[in-house]
Order: structure tokens, then C-alpha cells, then sequence
């Protein structure tokens, strides 16, 4: 399948909400901040499951080079362009129009602002309890209207026998009528995607979204993110962890994308996964 497009029917104040299209083999929705912002609460207050994540080069590669995750991904109900280099690929390959990417801990904070306005509940999930502990503390400050039902840290081992239905049942019985995940790529995808089932209410995998807000990362400078160097700006500052995930992966990823482009190669979509399986990371 070489193009996937899904024109949804929505006012204009919704944003850009072009349809999911084919990156990679991956199925990247063509939206921008207000289209996501605009489903994920409708999903809240309609108490309804949707699966989010916002995908830079390094998600989308894990996908790629695993055939079960990127099946995975493509049961998403969003996959948002999270990098001006997913940006680019929907511009260029499908003419999307976007004029800015979907950069996950913006959007973390435009949705808490949001329900925090309706009064709509929200819990937390992943990371240490150091840095769990900081961000309820964090957004107390910056939104004291926002209720923070539940804050629950990662265990950083895969799931035991009906553990997910356990983390389910504090999960809907808090009262939440949203679930942000921060345990990082893939790992957090996995756990959303199991999640989905489960529970009746939008699931948003934000990457490192809790370390931004607890101020353990900062974003790079503003013409870096304009111009793509954003993964610059973290590997300079984290070279050992990162080298690989932005040299290597970053390379492969315009190779391939040019290949897509220039027709030398058509990326299959996996059909998507909707039955979580394996190892569940908690």
C-alpha cells in the first residue's frame, strides 16, 4: 500500500487534519497542534479510547526496522510529525501543507492547558518517581485548576501476569479521563498500544515530555528546531547515549525517504495490530 488518506469531515477551528499517509511504512497522520488538540479532548469528554503518539525520526525507525512494532503503530489513531524531518516527509512526499511539526512536549502542555479549562482529570504515567513527583508538583504551579488524579512511576521491567488489567483498573477507577505515558520510544508506544483496549478514555505517549516538564531537558534553541537541529542540540549534550539513534538512524532515514521519493523503493504497511501480544513494558 503506497498512500494512505483518510479525509475526515471537521469545522475549520479543528486545524489541519489531512489523513493518515504512508512514510517509510509507516502511517504518519498529516495534523497539526489544533487537529490533535481537538480529538484528544473529544475523546476525554466522551470518555472514549484513542491511542497518540508523536513520532520523530527515531520512532518512525523503530518501526521500520520491526516489522510487529510498525503494525503496531499503524493501529495508532494519531500518529503525529513529531521533527521537522517527519514534517518534511509528509510535504514533500504528499503535498500535507504543514507549516509546523507536532513536538510532543508542546502538545503535552496545549492538552493540559485545555483540560485543565474543563475541569476534565488526568494521570500520569512512567519515568522515576523523582521525576513523577516533580512534574505533579510542576504543573500544580503552572495550572492549579488541573486535577492530577493519579501519578504512578514505571517499574522498568515487562508486565507480570494481569498486571496490565491491575494498572487498568487505578487507571479508570481515579476517575482520569486521560492517560499521558513517558516511558520513552518504544517502550511507551508498546504500553499504549496494550492500554487501548483496556480503557475508555485517550492515551497519549509523550516521550520525553516529563523530562522537559521537570526540567531535566531543555528544548534546543528555536533556529535549530526551525531548521531541523534539534537532534543536534541532544546529541551534543548527550553524545554517548545518542550517537547512534541520530547518526546512524538519521542517515538511514533520508536514504529511504529519498528512495520513497524517487520511486526506487515503495515501503509496505504492515496491517495494523490491533491485539496487543509479547512483552508489555510497565
Amino acid at each position: 500500500m503506497g498512500h494512505v488518506s483518510e479525509q475526515l469531515a471537521r469545522p475549520a477551528s479543528a486545524g489541519i487534519d489531512a489523513g493518515k499517509h504512508n512514510v517509510l511504512g509507516i502511517l504518519v497522520d498529516g495534523v497539526d497542534y489544533d487537529a490533535v488538540i481537538a480529538r484528544v479532548l473529544a475523546a476525554a469528554r466522551e470518555r472514549r479510547p484513542l491511542t497518540l503518539t508523536a513520532l520523530a525520526v527515531h520512532g518512525v525507525m523503530t518501526g521500520v526496522r520491526d516489522p510487529r512494532h510498525r503494525a503496531r503503530l499503524n493501529a495508532f489513531d494519531i500518529v503525529a510529525p513529531d521533527g521537522q524531518p517527519v514534517r518534511w516527509a509528509l510535504n514533500i512526499l504528499y503535498g500535507a501543507g504543514l507549516s509546523d511539526w507536532v513536538s510532543g512536549p508542546e502538545l503535552t502542555a496545549r492538552v493540559l492547558s485545555r483540560m485543565s479549562d474543563e475541569g476534565l482529570p488526568v494521570y500520569l504515567y512512567g519515568s522515576t518517581p523523582e521525576i513523577v513527583e516533580t512534574v505533579s508538583a510542576s504543573l500544580g504551579g503552572a495550572l492549579p485548576t488541573l486535577r492530577v488524579v493519579g501519578a504512578e512511576p514505571s517499574k522498568f521491567r515487562d508486565s507480570t501476569s494481569g498486571e496490565l488489567a491491575s494498572i487498568a483498573n487505578r487507571i479508570s477507577g481515579s476517575g482520569a479521563r486521560l492517560l499521558i505515558v513517558g516511558l520513552g520510544c518504544p517502550r511507551q508506544e508498546i504500553f499504549a498500544h496494550a492500554m487501548r483496549s483496556l480503557l475508555d478514555l485517550p492515551v497519549m505517549a509523550v516521550g520525553a515530555a516529563f523530562d522537559y516538564q521537570a526540567g531535566r531537558l531543555r528544548p534546543a534553541p528555536k533556529w535549530m528546531q526551525r531548521y531541523g537541529l534539534a537532534w543536534l542540540f541532544r546529541l551534543i549534550r548527550e553524545p554517548r547515549r545518542l550517537w547512534r539513534r541520530y547518526l546512524v538512524f538519521n542517515a538511514e532515514y533520508l536514504v529511504r525517504l529519498a528512495a520513497q521519493k524517487l520511486g526506487l523503493w515503495r515501503p509496505e504497511v504492515a496491517a495494523p495490530r490491533y491485539h496487543a501480544s509479547g512483552r508489555i513494558p510497565v
